[in-house]
């Protein structure tokens, strides 16, 4: 697959990742030419209430309360007999369980696969909304049925005033710089503070595209978790130099820089950093959606798929990166790792450029035992299939 050079809708990606990306909005009209939504209501409504799919229910009033919210797996007679007044389904993940709409992340492609997230189905009839509220990460609104009328624009942050009595963060005292109706193929982009209101003009699906933004608090937990899994952290702190106190009770200068050194001599290693990044930014939402293959495959009947033309592609929603390290090329699957040497490391640019990587190429490569039986292993722990 080629670098993705454009938006949908013909902007280029690199004017995009200039002037807009986490800078302001963007309305892109017809981003998807006579777009057809792949999932009706009736099939979001069953999803959510599946257990292994996360979903939610808002209501802009609920006996007397502002934007309450409900969380699934619903049954089928909360969502046939929903709340009366204006409401809003929320079904997180959709791209993990439906194909054809995994496929549009694949158009998104110009930032690397650790920034894509998810897609996320909103469905409302006329008058549904979630609120006014911003996102701390991108976003890109497309508008898969029907038509919503967004409001947006203003920076928002952690001191903006909020709505009480509801556990969501629904700004309250805001004011739009701009007003859109989107119809089906339009896309709005939102960047991260960015406030935003859609309401559903009439019954309307829309597909939210959501962007990662790890939290300083996550990225220090999960580094420092791994750097205790992947060191000897069993050593004590001595007693360097040990001098008579002035006063007890005071920890001495030297103490602490014996504590910085220590620390910094532990996550100053840019291996262990690609190593754990790695790890980290394709490990799956959850344990349910990468489940092992139904019919486990040996190496030879996989390559033989390969030959007859059948087309390998990506789990919906697994994650896949690499990164080059001195000697060897590391490829990140699910998060876990495999090192690649020699000729053995085009196969992680290959399986990562891609949902439906180079056939041809994976082929050739395969040509390689070791390399097969790899590829083997991601097909039966359920990373990959064939269509």
């Amino acid at each position: 697959m080629a670098t993705i050079t454009e938006l949908p809708g013909g902007l280029a990606a690199d004017v995009f990742l200039r002037d807009y990306w986490q800078k302001k909005p963007l309305v892109i009209r017809q981003a998807f030419v006579d777009f057809e939504c792949a999932v009706s209501a009736d099939e979001l409504a069953g999803l959510a209430c599946e257990e292994s799919v996360e979903s939610r229910l808002i209501v802009e009033q609920e006996n007397g309360a502002p934007w309450q919210l409900h969380n699934g797996p619903f049954t089928p007679e909360q969502l046939t007999s929903p709340p009366a007044g204006n409401w809003t389904l929320l079904v997180q993940g959709l791209d993990h369980w439906v194909p054809e709409i995994a496929d549009i992340l694949d158009h998104f492609r110009f930032v690397p696969n650790w920034r894509l997230d998810d897609i996320m189905a909103s469905y409302a009839p006329p008058g549904g909304s979630v609120g006014p509220h911003y996102d701390q990460y991108d976003v890109f609104l497309l508008q898969a049925q029907g038509h919503r009328r967004w409001q947006f624009g203003g920076r928002c942050d952690a001191g903006s005033p909020r709505l009480e009595g509801t556990p969501l963060r629904i700004l309250s005292d805001w004011q739009a710089e701009e007003t859109v109706v989107l119809a089906p193929g339009d896309m709005l982009y939102v960047p991260p503070g960015i406030g935003h209101h859609g309401i559903a003009e009439d019954e309307c699906i829309t597909l939210s595209v959501g962007f990662r933004a790890p939290t300083t608090d996550d990225l220090l937990t999960g580094f420092t978790d791994f750097l205790c899994s992947e060191t000897p952290v069993d050593g004590h702190l001595p007693d360097l130099n040990p001098e008579l106190p002035d006063n007890p009770g005071e920890i001495q200068p030297q103490v602490l820089e014996q504590l910085r050194s220590l620390i910094v001599d532990q996550i100053d290693n840019p291996r262990q950093l690609a190593l754990w990044f790695g790890q980290f930014s394709t490990a799956p939402k959850n344990a349910d959606i990468v489940m092992p293959a139904e019919q486990p495959m040996q190496a030879d009947e996989l390559k033989s798929w390969l030959a007859s033309g059948a087309i390998l592609r990506w789990n919906e929603g697994s994650r896949f990166a690499y990164t080059g390290l001195e000697q060897q090329t590391a490829l990140f699957v699910d998060g876990d790792r495999y090192l690649l040497s020699g000729d053995a490391r085009p196969l992680a640019q290959v399986l990562c450029a891609a949902s439906r990587p180079d056939q041809q190429a994976l082929l050739a490569l395969c040509a390689d035992d070791t390399l097969a039986e790899l590829l083997t292993v991601l097909h039966n722990q359920g990373s990959v299939y064939f269509e």
